[in-house]
């Protein structure tokens, strides 16, 4: 039984075992569970991608297996002011067969979100508020996750779009550092009037080259607290991972971003040739037809491998160059030309094409980002430890020249306990001059050896104020 085999049955076992568990432990209010049972009750699930999830890649993941997908984000304002910006993004074609689907706005303001809901509630199946964006301009544009701390806000927003648009209403979210704000803001979205939730298990600060792992606990924390479709969001890669997170975690499914980016067949269990998924890609651009920045950037994501090694730098440069969609065309089938004879065997990949990847740089798999860089904290050298005079010791054998200047053995030399400067001698806490003066405003305390009088410059002062206030007080 070959692999795709394995994990179409691991599969199917695995729903039986969570349609069972969901019928014996988990029952959702009757409104809710009608419109779960309507789109399928979807596991496989292409996140919202800016940029990333339009029709045309909305379609291609549907061939994959993917049973729900999300639009990308839109800014509710823009979308509800703007007719070309609508035409452009969205009602440029509606495919029927584009179901289920939801679709995800941004915004501060309920009414104008709502607004913004009215023109789409015919074609989909939900509207999705985001509160999970952690990017600047979501913080510039205070949406996304930076609306996380104004519960009331989030709150009114979801119940206006359920009250004025009448359709279901979804939210995403990003988790707190602190588990329990994050269920309690979960219950509260809940209460609200949301019909699914889905939660990325990373913080606000997880981003870039700070993004780390998910933290599928947290994510459990809120299935375990909250009584609605549940979706999970962080560290999916491979099919694998879809069932490992359903299982760990007890959500109804998963959405997958970066990893269904890197492999459109992710849901399926395979690894297919990136120039085969970017031909199929591009064919159904032409029916489906989207910026060029959008097919430009899938590329990039799909031959990323390929594009970083020395044999495929000009072909990165001419993708980056490209003009039209005829260009990325030439260029994927020049990429095909290039590496199916390491494919097929005919030619030999060199160790640095090969770049110790778990799969050949060729077929379609997960990029694993690098962890950033944190230089070697190095002790840093004491101001001055060789016997050269100072300018204040040189001065003083000019005023006596019989003065006799010891020159200490730098070895022999007590050296601060935080730093590598010498200590002071009288120093009671064996720190040098400007450590010691760090501790004493932290601490609250004196060093008479360092002749640092914090504590007592704090009590002269307050006892100065005292009297200032008094005298105030007799005066009026």
């Amino acid at each position: 039984m070959d692999l795709e085999s394995l994990v179409y049955k691991y599969k199917l076992i695995m729903e039986v075992e969570q349609e069972g568990q969901a019928g014996m432990t988990r029952r959702y209010p009757e409104e809710i569970q009608a419109w779960w049972d309507k789109i399928g009750k979807p596991k496989l699930v292409v996140a919202p991608m800016v940029d990333a999830s339009e029709l045309a890649w909305r379609a291609l993941s549907r061939r994959y297996n993917a049973q729900l997908c999300f639009t990308p984000m839109f800014h509710s304002r823009i979308f509800s002011e703007d007719p070309k910006y609508r035409a452009e993004n969205f009602f440029n074609i509606i495919d029927p067969k584009d179901r289920p689907l939801i679709v995800q706005f941004c915004g501060n303001d309920p009414k104008t979100v709502a607004k913004a809901a009215e023109f789409v509630k015919d074609y989909c199946d939900a509207v999705d508020i985001n509160l999970g964006c952690p990017q600047a301009i979501a913080k510039k544009g205070h949406y996304g996750a930076y609306l996380q701390n104004e519960w009331d806000l989030v709150s009114r927003i979801v119940k206006e779009v359920r009250s004025v648009v009448k359709i279901p209403v979804t939210c995403k979210i990003r988790v707190f550092e602190d588990v329990q704000k994050t269920i309690n803001y979960a219950k509260m979205i809940v209460e609200s009037g949301c019909f699914m939730l889905t939660v990325h298990g990373r913080t606000i600060h997880q981003k870039g080259p700070l993004t780390g792992l998910a933290n599928w606990s947290y994510i459990k924390a809120v299935r375990d607290a909250i009584n609605i479709p549940m979706l999970a969001n962080g560290n999916i890669q491979y099919l694998q991972d879809v069932w490992r997170c359903i299982e760990e975690t007890g959500v109804d499914g998963v959405l997958s971003a970066e990893g269904n980016l890197q492999n459109p067949a992710i849901f399926k269990g395979i690894n297919p040739p990136v120039w085969d998924v970017a031909l199929e890609y591009l064919e159904l651009v032409n029916t489906y037809p989207c910026p060029l920045s959008y097919s430009r950037g899938h590329l990039f994501k799909l031959f990323h491998h390929l594009l970083v090694n020395e044999e495929g730098k000009d072909l990165r440069d001419r993708l980056a160059t490209a003009s039209y969609m005829s260009d990325l065309l030439e260029m994927t089938h020049l990429l095909k030309s290039r590496f199916e004879p390491y494919l097929t065997g005919e030619k030999t990949p060199s160790k640095e094409l090969l770049q110790n990847l778990p799969l050949p740089p060729w077929l379609c798999q997960p990029y694993v980002r690098p962890p950033p860089y944190v230089p070697p904290i190095e002790p840093k050298p004491p101001k001055r430890l060789d016997p050269v005079l100072s300018n204040k010791m040189k001065k003083r054998l000019l005023r006596n020249p019989r003065f006799k200047v010891v020159k200490k053995d730098p070895n022999s030399l007590k050296l601060c306990r935080l730093c590598q400067n010498p200590q002071g001698l009288k120093c009671e806490f064996q720190f040098c001059k400007k450590c010691c003066r760090l501790k004493c405003k932290a601490e609250d305390i004196d060093c008479p050896g360092h002749k640092c009088f914090i504590k007592s410059n704090r009590i002269k002062a307050q006892e100065w104020l005292q009297r200032q206030q008094a005298t105030a007080t007799i005066i009026n």
